[in-house]
């Protein structure tokens, strides 16, 4: 099964890649890498969501927004590489978790990220990872993703 078949198979579909918010491009490829910048949890043009986790948002919510996150980066990946069949692996992913002082859950957040590309691309969605706490993100989003992906 192809990773656009499972994508139609569980539900979903590419977004529009999400316009860049500031002085960068969405993705860019160098050899047989393709590097996303940070993907927030945005949909249609909108952020769907706002605040810490741990306070206002709770870990669930923010897994779902990183898994949000994580589609848009494989649109990313795929206005650069063309389809999702390009993907050799994801080789990393990086969440950034805006996070109350007191909560320490980041890891369980940013497997919202982590299973979804799982689930899209099998084996070659498994990836090596790092799950920060920070104190704020962009726009005030609970969640940020970066993903860097070998291509054919």
């Amino acid at each position: 099964m192809t990773p656009e078949q499972k994508l139609t198979e569980l539900g979903l579909t590419l977004p529009k890649v999400v316009a860049p918010l500031a002085a960068y491009v969405p993705a860019i490829r160098s050899g047989n890498y393709i590097y996303t910048s940070g993907q927030l949890p945005m949909v249609d043009g909108k952020l769907v969501a706002t605040g810490k986790v741990g306070a206002e948002v709770t870990p669930e919510e923010a897994a779902e927004l990183a898994r949000i996150c994580a589609l848009n980066a494989l649109a990313a990946i795929v206005s650069v590489a063309g389809d999702l069949s390009s993907i050799v692996r994801i080789v990393k992913v990086v969440g950034f978790v805006a996070s109350d002082p007191a909560f320490g859950g980041q890891p369980q957040v940013v497997n919202g990220a982590s299973e979804l590309l799982g689930e899209v691309l099998g084996e070659a969605g498994k990836h090596a990872r790092s799950a920060v706490g920070v104190a704020v993100l962009p726009l005030d989003a609970p969640v940020e993703v970066e993903v860097i992906a070998e291509v054919v």
